[in-house]
This record gives structure tokens, C-alpha cells and sequence, in this order.
């Protein structure tokens, strides 16, 4: 009766392994097409060059204008990649501010926009005021709010005088600049005498 007993228990596992393995081949078989369709990946579903675009705020104002050699956009987590962008924010009474870079990740919509490569920030000249120029590696744009900040290393010119520092938060709507440290530099005064050439 012993061995009997015994010998049927080899077969029933074996069934019970077979059993189980179905059960789970046909689980995985059936899983939602949703996680076999490339979403999860992080693959670009659209590639664009030579884009040139615009946002307006909910009055119909301009925000911005914004430019890319190529924009890669990911469907995963929806945001872009930008190559050589080039945004211009522009006020019929301030001085247009147009930043550079090499490259560029937006989040959706391009509410925040990080910027790397060669970063730069122009300022246009206006009045008496020279045009201004900032240098940075790395820059985070935040495009609704008009304002910018990095912490790294910055260089600013304007004229002959030049300020270079490190950390940087820039607002584009009040026109300033502050470093944030090892700040250093020459700054020329508008009321200083030109001395004159010896004759």
C-alpha cells in the first residue's frame, strides 16, 4: 500500500506544475494591450525640424517665440527635446531677451524648459543701456513665469563692464540679474569722465 500511495504522488505534482504553469502562460497572454504597446517605453512618437512656434497667455498676449533645429517629442512622459532651441521673450516696452543653447528637455506644454551646452542670454540694447550679455552652461527657463536660474558658473557682459559669479536668477519681466556668489568684476560708471586723448 506504501509504495502504491507513493507512486501516484509523482504524477499529481507533476499535474499540479502543469496546472500552474497554464494558469500563468494564460495570465501573461492576457495582460492589457496598454503594456505592450510602446507607451512605457521612451521612444519619440513625432520628430519635427526647423520648428518655429509661439505661446500666448489667456489675454492673447505673447509669452514667447521659440525656435529648434529638430524637437523630439516622447509620449511616456510627455515632455521634448530640443536641439539648438532659441527662445525670445518680447515686450513692446522692454528690450527683447533671447536666450541660446545647444540643447534643450521641456516638460509638457514647455512650462519649464533646461537648457545645455553653450547657454546664452541676450538682452538687446535700449536708451542708454548697452545690450547684455550672460554666458552660463546650464540654464532652467521658466517660460509662463518669465524668470530663469542656474547654479552654475555665469559671465555677464554689457559694454566694457563684466560681472562673473556663481548660481544666477534671472527675471525676465523686471530685467534683473543677481548673482548669487564668488561674484567679482569691473563695472564702468555711466557718469564717469572719458579722459580725454593727449595731443
Amino acid at each position: 500500500m506504501i509504495k502504491k500511495w507513493s507512486s501516484a504522488v509523482l504524477p499529481l505534482s507533476i499535474m499540479l506544475v502543469l496546472v500552474a504553469l497554464s494558469a500563468w502562460l494564460r495570465y501573461a497572454t492576457e495582460l492589457p494591450d496598454a503594456t505592450r504597446d510602446g507607451r512605457n517605453r521612451h521612444d519619440p512618437d513625432a520628430i519635427l525640424n526647423d520648428v518655429r512656434g509661439h505661446r500666448l497667455d489667456a489675454a492673447g498676449v505673447l509669452l514667447y517665440r521659440i525656435e529648434a533645429l529638430e524637437v523630439r517629442h516622447y509620449p511616456d512622459d510627455e515632455t521634448s527635446e530640443f536641439t539648438q532651441p532659441r527662445l525670445a521673450f518680447v515686450s513692446p516696452a522692454k528690450p527683447t531677451v533671447t536666450i541660446r543653447a545647444d540643447e534643450g528637455r521641456a516638460t509638457e506644454k514647455a512650462k519649464k524648459v533646461d537648457l545645455r551646452g553653450k547657454v546664452e542670454i541676450r538682452r538687446a540694447a535700449s536708451g542708454r543701456q548697452a545690450a547684455l550679455l550672460a554666458e552660463t552652461p546650464e540654464l532652467t527657463v521658466l517660460t509662463d513665469e518669465k524668470r530663469a536660474f542656474t547654479s552654475s558658473k555665469v559671465l555677464i557682459t554689457q559694454g566694457p563692464s563684466w560681472l562673473q559669479g556663481v548660481g544666477m536668477r534671472v527675471d525676465h519681466a523686471l530685467q534683473t540679474y543677481v548673482l548669487e556668489s564668488d561674484v567679482r568684476g569691473e563695472i564702468e560708471s555711466p557718469f564717469a569722465r572719458k579722459k580725454k586723448p593727449k595731443t
